[in-house]
Parts: structure tokens; C-alpha cells; sequence
């Protein structure tokens, strides 16, 4: 699966690098079956993940639970590619906020 591995996150629309590197690089890690986890800033979450066409290309989309700041939070998202190495993509927190985001593998 193309997505599978780690991925530091570099831009957010939502949040600058000095919120969502606060605590680690802010990353997304992807396993062969579309699952994974994601950290940025004090969010963390677990993603269900599924690969489904996109035009030409494909799309990783999921949903996700974890949390922020300690209180509990989910939301959805995608991630598709920009170029080999580069993801683009959005993540929403359900009933609230949302960035997009680009990613370079680790």
C-alpha cells in the first residue's frame, strides 16, 4: 500500500509549526491495512483508514478517535498524494475545527 509508513507533517492551515511540533515532530503513520496514528501538537488519534479511487490517483480516507489535550475527540480525514514522497490532505475534528495539511515521508 502506497501510503503505508511515516510521515512528518510540515504545514498546517489551522495551526503554526510552533503548535503542532510543540510536544514531538508532528507526524501520521500509516500500517499496510490503511490503520494508523497521528500526533500534532497536543492531539493525538488512531485512524481507520480505506483506499479508494480518486480521478486517476487514490485517496486514504478515515475517520479517527483519540484526543486533544486530554479531553476525548474524533473526526475524519484524507490524505492523497502531492508527489511520491509528499501527502496533502484534511483533517476535521467532528462538530469543530479542520486544516489541511502537507506531509513529507520520513
Amino acid at each position: 500500500m502506497e501510503f503505508t509508513g511515516t510521515w512528518h507533517i510540515y504545514e498546517m492551515s489551522n495551526w503554526d509549526e510552533e503548535y503542532f511540533n510543540m510536544e514531538v515532530q508532528a507526524y501520521i503513520k500509516i500500517d499496510e491495512k490503511g490503520n494508523g496514528e497521528f500526533q500534532f501538537g497536543l492531539v493525538t488519534g488512531y485512524i481507520d483508514g480505506d483506499v479508494v479511487k480518486d480521478g486517476n490517483g487514490q485517496k486514504l480516507e478515515f475517520t479517527w478517535d483519540g484526543n486533544d489535550e486530554n479531553d476525548e475527540a474524533s473526526g475524519s480525514g484524507w490524505l492523497k498524494f502531492q508527489d511520491k514522497n509528499t501527502l496533502t490532505g484534511k483533517i476535521k475534528f467532528h462538530y469543530g475545527d479542520s486544516s489541511t495539511l502537507l506531509a513529507k515521508r520520513a
